[in-house]
This record gives structure tokens, C-alpha cells and sequence, in this order.
């Protein structure tokens, strides 16, 4: 019960951390997103091999790694992924967009679902089907009122969505895998950092220490809250996971909306309700059985 516990608290911590990311880019304003996301690949690594150390796990071998290709490809599918999620993730926020990122993430559980229907073969309950029909229903109603779709919600909703179901693949565990999706983008990224220096457009390496710091501080924290959410992930279920995912876009909407003034006007109301609504069924529909896997671990042998 113990380690149950500390597990759903590093699960929550770990949520609470995501969801309040966009103060820290408020630093950022209208950051160059290349040069953010090629500078948080190069200092994953080290930040990754820092906390592997510190927490005395084995740091992974070649020959390991090498020993299972499938997983090490997977990794770098994993990690070309996930830079596509973070890319429109970072690129909302440091544009004034934190209510787009909030949607993003409050709709990739749905997309999450309808992956597991497609490509895991795994039935859908009542309540997921009425949430994924609610999801399209308020995406549908934004389209026809503002008359184009919100790409940003959709392109970071979905690529987290399947960099959830490549992890599936990926026999590492999840620091190392993390370390590894990281590393073998890091190549890319320093070639690009040393071109686009050369070339003189770099904003992060020609305006002073504290810019280039802010974008170098951009790998530990988005890379500590993923930490705690590995951890986190050996201590508690997924279920109790799901249920407190919805911490961090509900964080990031009052963000937007309390702190940053974002517009929240009747279309976003009734599209961000009808999401609401379908994720409150789901939640509703996983309580039952939360409660009793809680009950069955309480009783004695």
C-alpha cells in the first residue's frame, strides 16, 4: 500500500509539473521552436544519464542495446514522434496558443483509445465510444464555426497518442528507453545547432547567457516531470494514471485562461464541454473497478 501510494503521488507530481510548463516558457516569448527542440534532444542525454546515476540504475551497453535492434529502432521512431508532439506542444505555448495545448491533451486519451481499436484489436466500452463520438462532435462544432481545424490540439493529441502505443514496442525500460530516443536524435540536432550558428541565425547562441541557458534549461524540465511519470509507473496502476492525466491540460486551461487572458469564448465553451463530458463518462465508467482492485489489495491473504 505503501509504494502504491508514492506511486500515485509521483504520477500526480509528475502531472502537475507538465501542467504548469507554460509559466516557464512565458520567458520564451515567440522562441525559435527549432532551435528549442534541437537544444532539448542534446541535453536530454546528459540530464538522462545524470538521473540514471543518481537513482544507481545500470547505465545500458552497446552490445545491450544492440542486442535487441527492433527496440532501438523503435526508439528512434519513438523519439521522431515524439519531437513532432513537442514541437506544436512548445510552439503553442511560446505563441500565446496554451489553450490549443490544453485541448491537445484533454483529446489524446480519445485518440489513445482509437489506436487501441485499430491497432490492438481492443474493444470499446459504451462510454469510451460515446467520448470518442463527443470529441468529434466538439472538434466538428469548432470547424464549423471558425471554419478551419485546431491542427495544433489535433497534431499534439495524436503523435502523443502514438508515441504511447510505439512505447509498446520498445523492450527497454523507461529510462533507458528515454535516454536512447534522445540519443540517437542528438546527432541531427548538433548538426543543425553547428549550421544554423555558421549560418548566423541562431537567437539561443548570439543573445547572451540567460537566453541560452532558458533554452538549455528547456531539457530538465521537461524532462524531469517524464522521470516522475517513469517512476510513478512501477508503483500504481494505470488506471489510477489515466483517471489523474487530466491534471495537466486541466492546469495548462486555467492557465490560459486566469493568467495569460486567452480567449475562451462560446465555441471553445461548448467544444472543450462536450470533451468534458465524455471524458467525465469514461472516468465514471473506471471508478467501479479502481475501487475494487483497491479492495482486493486491502484484504488480507
Amino acid at each position: 500500500m505503501q509504494s502504491r501510494r508514492a506511486g500515485n503521488m509521483l504520477a500526480a507530481f509528475s502531472f502537475v509539473l507538465w501542467g504548469i510548463l507554460p509559466l516557464y516558457y512565458q520567458f520564451l516569448p515567440q522562441a525559435n521552436t527549432n532551435e528549442l527542440l534541437a537544444l532539448r534532444i542534446i541535453f536530454s542525454v546528459p540530464v538522462m544519464l545524470l538521473v540514471m546515476l543518481l537513482l544507481k540504475r545500470p547505465l545500458p551497453t552497446i552490445s545491450t542495446l544492440l542486442a535487441d535492434k527492433k527496440s532501438l529502432f523503435m526508439c528512434f521512431i519513438a523519439g521522431c514522434i515524439m519531437s513532432v508532439s513537442w514541437y506544436a506542444f512548445t510552439w503553442a505555448i511560446t505563441h500565446g496558443e496554451v489553450l490549443a495545448a490544453s485541448l491537445g491533451y484533454f483529446i489524446n486519451p480519445l485518440f489513445a483509445i482509437a489506436l487501441g481499436l485499430f491497432f490492438l484489436s481492443e474493444r470499446l466500452s459504451k462510454a469510451q465510444v460515446a467520448a470518442v463520438a463527443l470529441a468529434i462532435i466538439g472538434i466538428g462544432y469548432q470547424v464549423w464555426q471558425y471554419g478551419e481545424l485546431p491542427w495544433l490540439s489535433l497534431i499534439m493529441g495524436s503523435f502523443f497518442a502514438i508515441y504511447g502505443l510505439t512505447k509498446k514496442y520498445i523492450k527497454y525500460d523507461a529510462l533507458t528507453s528515454v535516454t536512447i530516443e534522445a540519443a540517437v536524435l542528438t546527432p541531427f540536432a548538433v548538426i543543425y545547432m553547428i549550421w544554423l550558428y555558421l549560418s548566423g541565425d541562431s537567437v539561443s547562441l548570439t543573445s547572451g547567457a540567460t537566453t541560452f541557458l532558458l533554452y538549455v534549461g528547456s531539457a530538465p524540465v521537461t524532462v524531469a516531470p517524464l522521470i516522475f511519470f517513469a517512476l510513478a509507473l512501477n508503483r500504481t496502476s494505470l488506471t489510477m494514471v489515466g483517471l489523474m492525466q487530466y491534471i495537466e491540460p486541466s492546469l495548462q486551461f486555467l492557465l490560459a485562461v486566469f493568467l495569460f487572458g486567452e480567449v475562451f469564448d462560446q465555441t471553445k465553451a461548448v467544444s472543450f464541454g462536450l470533451i468534458w463530458f465524455g471524458l467525465i463518462l469514461c472516468t465514471l465508467e473506471a471508478l467501479p473497478s479502481l475501487f475494487h482492485r483497491k479492495k482486493k489489495i486491502a484484504l488480507p491473504h
